[in-house]
């Protein structure tokens, strides 16, 4: 299976009229945050293959509508949202568990805490978060015998891609997901990558981590 990974950038590659002939392969999109949710519905109807996101720290207007899952009738009742369902094909995944073309997939949107902005979280407040999934965790530990296939994260692990400003700081708590659960993947944004020798897959324990910056191609194959 090829699972397209974006983040962060609109990739002029990705967004293109050639999207079919490049991106063809691709089962699955994976999305981790700070992209305009259009762009995630040219993505969509230009590939007709599931595309689940979360969100990051900016790029938020319609954020508090479709984390609470409001559908378009809902969404009238508030003069300030869009009028139909942006991203329209896209599936929001920030604290929740999916199983989608046969992988179980836990999301967690959001960066550290910074500057008191929406989407922002401190450690504790992303251990919150976290409890959350630990619901559908277990379900999917006892009907399909795995916690998780892939943790999709808009901040990095700490330690892992991460940066020493506070806005980019990592979460120490997602490396406790990584031991106790034990996802094959871990799928983050937030880190730009300029330079094409920077560091995007590492190891930890059992988990790849990759940076989804601007676009990459997970070929489960591969990596198996």
């Amino acid at each position: 299976m090829k699972i397209l990974c974006i983040s962060d950038h609109i990739d002029p590659l990705v967004y293109s009229t050639s999207i079919k002939e490049r991106f063809g392969a691709i089962t699955l999109v994976l999305s981790a945050g700070d992209l305009p949710l259009d762009y995630l519905e040219f993505i969509v109807s230009s590939l007709d293959k599931p595309l689940l996101f979360v969100f990051g720290n900016h790029d938020l207007k319609d954020y508090r509508y479709i984390k609470h899952g409001l559908d378009a009738e809902k969404l009238r009742a508030f003069p300030m949202a869009t009028s139909t369902p942006p991203g329209a094909g896209a599936i929001h995944v920030g604290s929740r568990v999916r199983f989608e073309e046969g992988l179980i997939i836990a999301g967690l949107g959001g960066s550290m805490h910074y500057n008191h902005g929406e989407n922002q979280y401190t450690e504790w407040s992303m251990a919150l978060e976290m409890v959350k999934l630990i619901p559908g965790l277990l379900f999917n530990r006892i009907l399909r015998g795995r916690f998780v296939d892939i943790l999709l994260t808009h901040a990095p692990p700490q330690g892992i891609h991460d940066k020493p400003d506070k806005c980019h700081w990592g979460f120490k708590s997602f490396l406790w997901f990584m031991r106790v659960f034990k996802p094959k993947y871990l799928i983050h944004g937030h880190i730009h990558l300029y330079d094409l020798s920077a560091v995007r897959t590492s190891r930890y324990k059992d988990t790849l981590v990759v940076n989804a910056y601007s676009h990459f191609v997970i070929d489960t194959e591969e990596q198996a």
